[in-house]
């Protein structure tokens, strides 16, 4: 694979004009991370607010990571851990309040699951704090009140050419203090020094060891411009501005119309060799098996990881409604002896050896678990899978120990 690392940007991009991630682009962005791309979901918007969309992608699950607030913080999808980070000074508050109350431009910054504002009724404000899931607390002595440091500001116009006066004008007297950009046509935004997508992704390329050749960056926006210019193939949606497609290399479909998982699908994915044997034909030959009278299918697999559903249903369900232990561990060694199959020459077979359990919620009927296992030890005479099973919202069920020995063939 020539690139390891997709970056998406958010609104506009990721998600389409209803604020939705679309099943073509869920599905190609999932398949992507299964086979080893990891994603960053960059965007203006603050953490809080992108959690549920990196919930939904997955991230977690994946090596995956959040770059919010335009560059302003990174945080590791799979425990919350920040990687990243740049604040305002708090010292500047008074003086970009004083700026705000000059122009007569509402004023807000964000703090965990709130937005503090001196206008908590300005529509922008409103939607803002609808669009995030977030609260809006109201402080008319907004630089006295404020007891952090932001990692962003944003000052809030509805006149487009005082906004961009005001951008001007803060670009010249600001160098080397803050950034200003304007995001929206009523945004404008104010972060830390040497602040943007860019520098910021930078720093995680170093981190994770990625080369910028082996990025690919999508965005729609003004702020996505230096992402897309810094990476090895920068992709502009087919709803971005003519002056964001001048700069980069290709330019997709709309938000509309699935472009990000056009990209994906002929970018990334078009060159992947089916296996000699398909899912679908394991799941065929399964069928009368244990696993297809308890419902299950593969819908992964690669030599250190398999993935594979199966649904709550009479078949698995206890009596009273719930997930059965028993079904559960059939699901975890089913997965394991896929996984320790892939792994054998073709002189050796795999005979399932130790399983053990812990159950430690449950998940009802109607519901459909996906059990997913990694290879914990690849030995000559043995492998170890830990299986991790969930519900449909991504709530762990069990978490299990599968031992198989590996035997030559007689």
């Amino acid at each position: 694979m020539k690139y390891k690392l997709l970056v998406l940007d958010v609104d506009g991009t990721l998600l389409n004009d209803a604020k939705e991630i679309t099943k073509r682009t869920l599905a190609a962005l999932l398949k992507l991370q299964q086979i080893g791309v990891r994603i960053v979901i960059a965007s203006g918007r603050p953490t809080y607010g992108l959690m549920p969309i990196a919930k939904e992608l997955e991230l977690g699950n994946y090596g995956g990571f959040i770059l919010s607030y335009n560059g302003s913080q990174v945080i590791d999808a799979k425990n919350g851990e920040v990687v990243f980070e740049r604040r305002i000074d708090p010292q500047l508050l008074q003086y970009i309040e004083k700026k705000a109350h000059d122009w007569n431009f509402p004023l807000l910054t964000y703090h965990d699951n709130n937005i503090y504002t001196d206008t908590p009724d300005n529509e922008h404000i409103r939607n803002e704090a609808i669009l995030n899931n977030m609260e809006i607390i109201k402080e008319v002595e907004f630089s006295a009140s404020i007891d952090f440091s932001p990692s962003k500001c944003m000052l809030v116009c509805d006149d487009a050419k005082a906004l961009s006066d005001a951008e001007g004008h803060w670009k010249r007297r600001l160098g080397g203090t803050l950034e200003v950009t304007q995001s929206e046509p009523y945004f404008l935004e104010v972060l830390p020094h040497n602040v943007d997508k860019a520098n910021t992704l930078s720093a995680l390329f170093d981190r994770l060891g990625i080369k910028q050749d082996e990025v690919v960056c999508i965005g729609d926006g003004v702020c996505d411009v230096t992402m897309i210019q810094l990476a090895g193939m920068g992709v502009a949606m087919g709803n971005a501005q003519e002056s964001v497609k001048s700069c980069a290399d290709m330019v997709t479909k709309s938000n509309e119309e699935d472009g990000v998982a056009e990209t994906v699908e002929n970018l990334l994915l078009s060159h992947i060799v089916p296996t000699e044997i398909s899912l679908d034909q394991l799941n065929q030959r399964g069928k009368h098996a244990l696993m297809g009278n308890l419902g299950i299918q593969y819908t992964y697999a690669s030599e250190d990881r398999v993935e594979a559903t199966m649904p709550v249903d009479e078949r698995t369900r206890q009596p009273f409604g719930i997930l059965h232990g028993g079904a559960t561990l059939a699901l975890a060694e089913t997965v394991a002896g896929l996984g320790s199959m892939i792994l054998c020459k073709a002189d050796e077979q795999v005979v399932g050896m130790q399983v053990s359990g812990n159950h430690v919620s449950s998940a009802h009927e109607g519901d459909t678990v996906r059990a997913v296992g990694t290879i914990v030890h690849k030995g000559r005479s043995s492998h170890v899978w830990n299986i991790d099973v969930f519900t449909s919202t991504n709530k762990l069920v069990s978490t299990i120990r599968v031992v198989n020995s590996v035997m030559k063939k007689r």
